[in-house]
């Protein structure tokens, strides 16, 4: 074979090469494009749930940590908010930090805020706390404990006034940033103090969104009152009820009120919601639900 006949055949396959090299990289590029825009377009499910476990005592009257954990678990959510929480409170729930506790025994990271913050009974013991906590299966990424309008039940005559306990916590499901906050609204008949906290809450919530732009928004909660209250109205203008349909939470053996809630904001799609038929672990049923975030 002539050396210009080799030279040919040497660079005609140097040029089917580097063809094929261009080809397989053009094709690997437009995938990788390709995955990248499916997966800012998908929907990412998250499954939530609000539960006032009543500090760990069953409306048996009976405290079971134990049983409290179980009824957690069975709830299989990825994020949990809870009422009335005891932090070393007192011998009803045997001094035990249950907010702690149950995140040790559920595998779940916890953010505590407490409404009530009081010196021990006995010195150098720790803190007395009561107070609402926040369940998670993603890191917390920050938490802040804001303060509403409350009419203590720690004074003998009380008036309405700024107090902690609106916990709030700042997750990333999936690349989407979550803010969640646990509250507990005041239960008293007359609803001043119910108008007075959802304004608060509104206004707070309105702020923080401001300052992470692109945040989804979660309220969990006992809010007292019935869906149709008037004032939990204007909480609507911004939030959807997930338990809308629902049975009702309480009292747990045989519920007849529908109080405790899921709630959402803009970017949160609700799949599905449910009153777990749970009546013996608290005095309350919890709430769950199926949603997902839009990127």
């Amino acid at each position: 074979m002539s050396v210009r006949a080799r030279t040919f055949i040497q660079l005609s396959v140097t040029g089917a090469l580097l063809s094929l090299a261009l080809a397989t990289t053009s094709s690997a590029s437009a995938s990788a494009s390709a995955s990248a825009s499916d997966t800012r377009g998908h929907a990412v499910p998250l499954r939530i749930a609000t539960y006032n476990i009543h500090a760990g005592t069953g409306s048996n009257g009976v405290f079971d940590l134990d049983r409290q954990a179980a009824a957690l678990r069975a709830l299989d959510a990825d994020v949990i908010g809870l009422q009335e929480v005891d932090v070393h409170w007192s011998a009803r729930s045997q001094g035990l930090d249950v907010a702690g506790e149950l995140a040790r025994r559920l595998g779940m990271r916890v953010s505590f805020a407490p409404i009530y913050s009081l010196d021990p009974v006995e010195a150098g013991s720790p803190r007395r706390e009561y107070g609402v906590a926040v369940l998670s299966r993603f890191p917390i990424r920050s938490e802040t404990n804001h303060e509403i309008t409350r009419l203590s039940t720690q004074d003998e005559n009380p008036v309405p006034a700024p107090a902690p306990g609106f916990g709030e916590v700042t997750l990333k499901v999936r690349g989407v940033p979550v803010q969640v906050f646990v509250t507990h609204l005041d239960y008293r008949s007359d609803p001043a103090v119910r108008v007075a906290q959802v304004a608060d809450t509104r206004r707070i919530m309105a702020r923080e969104r401001a300052e992470l732009p692109g945040a989804r928004q979660v309220l969990l909660g006992d809010f007292n009152a019935e869906p149709a209250a008037p004032e939990l109205r204007p909480l609507w203008a911004e939030l959807r009820d997930a338990g809308t349909g629902t049975g009702g939470t309480y009292p747990a053996p045989a519920p007849v009120k529908r109080i405790d809630y899921v709630t959402v904001g803009e970017g949160v799609r609700v799949r599905g919601a449910s009153v777990p038929a749970e009546a013996v672990a608290s005095d309350h049923r919890p709430v769950v639900a199926e949603v997902s975030l839009t990127r």
